[in-house]
C-alpha cells in the first residue's frame, strides 16, 4: 500500500505555513510516495493555492508523486484549471493525481468566486465531461460559453479520484471510470462503498483514503482525544464516528490502524497530519510503513 502525505495542515511552531518545498523533500527522502493538498479559495486557517503549492513541490523533488485531495474543479472555469492540470503534469513529468470534488465548505468562498453554491455538481460533472478533450488539445466546446478552445500543448490526462462518500459521488466514480478518494471514513464504509460502485459497474474501484492523524502524541504532540474531540467540534462529526475514524499512537499502532484499509483492497493511504512538529510526524508515519510491509 502506498502512503502519501497532506500539505495543508501541517504548520511551524510559530503558526506559519510549512514550506511546501521542504516538506515534499522530505517526503521523498524518507521514502514516502506523494504529497497532496486541499484547494481553498478561503479557508478556515491559511491555506496556500493548491495548483502554486504542487508546482513549488513537483520541482523540488524526482520521484513523489504531487496531488490534489481535492480540487474544487466547479469553483473556477473548467478552461483555465484544465491549462494549469495539463501544465502541473507536463512540468511534473506526469506525477500530478487528480482527485476532484463538489466541496461547498466554506460557503463563502463559492461567494467569492461568483459561484452558485447549488450549482456545484453540475458543474463539476460538466468540468469532468471536457477535460480529457481540453488536455488532449483537440478544439473542445465548453459548457456554460458559447466558446470553444485548444489548449496546448496537450498533455496526459492524470490518474482521476472521485472525492466523497455520498450517493451521488459513488455514482460519479463509476460514470467516471475513476479511483475513489474518500476522506475519515471507517473501514466498514469503504467495504460498502467499493461494493457500491460494483454493483454500478461491475468492478471495485481503485481506492485511495484520506486519513486523520496524529502520530506523534507520545513525544508530546497532539493527543488522539484531542484530535477526536476536533473533528468533532470543528469538523462536525458525530463523536462516535470522529473516535471511529482518527489514527492516532506509536508507529505499530498506526500501521495496525491502515492494515484494515490495505485488507480491504485499499491501494493507498493520505494521511492528514494534526498539531505540532510536522517533520516529526512525517518520519513516524515512514516508520509505520516500515512496519506495515514488514
Amino acid at each position: 500500500m502506498k502512503l502519501g502525505l497532506a500539505h495543508s495542515t501541517m504548520f511551524e511552531a510559530d503558526g506559519s505555513i510549512a514550506d511546501p518545498v521542504a516538506v515534499a523533500r522530505h517526503v521523498e527522502d524518507l521514502g514516502l510516495d506523494s504529497l497532496w493538498v486541499s484547494d481553498h479559495l478561503a479557508w478556515g486557517t491559511p491555506i496556500l493555492d493548491s495548483v502554486v503549492t504542487l508546482a513549488a513541490a513537483s520541482a523540488a523533488t524526482g520521484r513523489i508523486e504531487v496531488g490534489f485531495a481535492v480540487l474544487q474543479l466547479a469553483l473556477r472555469r473548467v478552461s483555465w484549471i484544465a491549462k494549469q492540470i495539463g501544465s502541473l503534469q507536463l512540468v511534473s513529468g506526469g506525477r500530478l493525481q487528480l482527485g476532484v470534488g463538489v466541496g461547498g465548505h466554506p460557503a463563502e468562498e463559492w461567494a467569492a468566486a461568483g459561484v452558485d453554491l447549488g450549482d456545484r455538481g453540475r458543474r463539476t460533472d460538466e468540468a469532468l465531461d471536457v477535460l480529457p478533450a481540453l488536455l488532449s488539445g483537440e478544439p473542445t466546446r465548453l459548457p456554460d460559453v458559447d466558446a470553444s478552445v485548444a489548449l496546448r500543448p496537450a498533455a496526459p490526462m492524470p490518474p482521476l479520484w472521485i472525492g466523497g462518500d455520498s450517493p451521488a459521488a459513488l455514482k460519479r466514480v463509476a460514470r467516471t471510470g475513476a479511483g475513489w478518494l474518500p476522506a475519515a471514513v471507517t473501514p466498514g464504509q469503504v467495504a460498502v462503498g467499493r461494493q457500491a460502485v460494483e454493483d454500478l459497474t461491475g468492478t471495485r474501484p481503485p481506492t485511495t483514503v484520506s486519513v486523520f492523524a496524529t502520530l506523534n502524541a507520545h513525544r508530546g504532540g497532539m493527543t488522539r482525544e484531542a484530535l477526536v474531540d476536533l473533528c468533532a467540534t470543528g469538523f462536525g462529526f458525530p463523536r462516535e464516528h470522529a473516535d471511529a475514524v482518527v489514527v492516532g499512537g506509536k508507529p505499530e499502532e498506526v500501521a495496525d490502524a491502515l492494515r484494515r484499509y490495505a485488507d480491504l483492497g485499499v491501494g493507498q493511504v493520505v494521511v492528514v497530519p494534526f498539531g505540532s512538529g510536522w517533520a516529526e510526524q512525517c518520519e513516524l508515519l515512514a516508520e509505520a510503513g516500515s512496519v506495515l510491509t514488514s
